[in-house]
């Protein structure tokens, strides 16, 4: 016989790469993972996992249990919200995916006002590189800067967003002039290097709505934004970054503001939301805490220069 705690045991190795990555959710040694999963095999008579590659890999009859396992989670799951709603409350667990520095700096001190003005509700915030290629699925929000996933996600825009051309003095001070779009590929460019993006492919537009487009020829590149934001405030060249990541950096002097004439397709803060998202109230009342943070944007106290 299968319980609900062997359900949700499974569910956790379901969606992990490994047995160590199962026992750091599960807060357990992976030798306990292991045992438990074996003891759970045993039982039922039917092997749950393919041990025989580097990752995990459901065989037919885990793959059955995992997805019973998601009906009988989101049962319950359903049941104590529509209870707690009766009473007023916002209850169970919210699970939130993030990008790592917006993540950090503006995601984090909400979740914790959150878990103070509501004690009933525990929270998961996963940071990512890239949160809007997490299975939406497993999350009850996932906020996102760009462009949001798939068509059929409910997608809520939080925060404008801009991106902004920049470079430290030491750079532009030693460097040749930059007057048009056309002049960067002869200067020293920063990529971050993103999802499945053209990151070489610079795009620009000024007022009167004419448009440039030029192909830079990253001389560093990452896939980390704290490491090209580094970079640039070393002097090492010429990035585009959020307005969120750099508004201080032009406030205080520690970037110039490049060709200001030509705007960058803008990246806003979005959130795209699970699909339990219509019966959870304590996914609206998150949503409604982390909207009024961002209004008006804390990092746009003055224009950009």
């Amino acid at each position: 016989m299968i319980t609900s705690d062997d359900l949700a045991f499974f569910s956790v190795l379901a969606s992990s790469a490994s047995l160590a990555e199962s026992a750091r959710k599960l807060n357990v040694t992976p030798p306990a993972v292991t045992q438990r999963l074996r003891a759970l095999e045993e039982r039922i008579g039917v092997r749950l996992i393919d041990r025989s590659g580097r990752r995990l890999s459901l065989t037919d009859e885990g793959s059955l249990v995992a997805s019973h396992g998601l009906i009988v989670n989101e049962a319950l799951e359903t049941l104590a919200e529509t209870l707690a709603n009766r009473k007023g409350a916002v209850s169970g667990h919210l699970r939130i995916a993030a990008p790592h520095g917006f993540g950090s700096f503006y995601v984090a001190p909400v979740v914790e006002a959150f878990a103070h003005a509501h004690r009933g509700v525990t929270v998961t915030l996963e940071l990512s590189d890239h949160p809007a290629a997490l299975l939406i699925d497993s999350y009850d929000l996932v906020v996102h800067i760009g462009a949001p996933g798939r068509m059929e996600q409910v997608v809520t825009t939080l925060a404008p967003n801009r991106r902004i051309l920049c470079a430290s003095p030491t750079y532009l001070d030693n460097a040749a002039p930059i007057s048009a779009p056309t002049d960067l590929p002869q200067h020293r460019c920063l990529a971050i290097r993103e999802n499945d993006e053209d990151v070489t492919l610079w795009r620009f537009k000024d007022a009167r709505q004419e448009t440039a487009t030029v192909r830079v020829n990253p001389v560093m590149s990452s896939n980390n934004g704290a490491v090209i934001h580094d970079w640039a405030l070393a002097g090492l060249g010429i990035v585009i970054r959020s307005e969120w990541n750099v508004a201080d950096d032009l406030a205080e002097g520690r970037l110039r503001r490049i060709l200001p004439d030509w705007e960058i397709p803008p990246a806003d803060v979005v959130a795209m939301l699970g699909p339990r998202h219509g019966r959870s109230a304590r996914t609206t009342a998150f949503l409604a805490m982390l909207r009024e943070a961002l209004t008006p944007p804390p990092w746009r106290t003055e224009e950009p220069n």
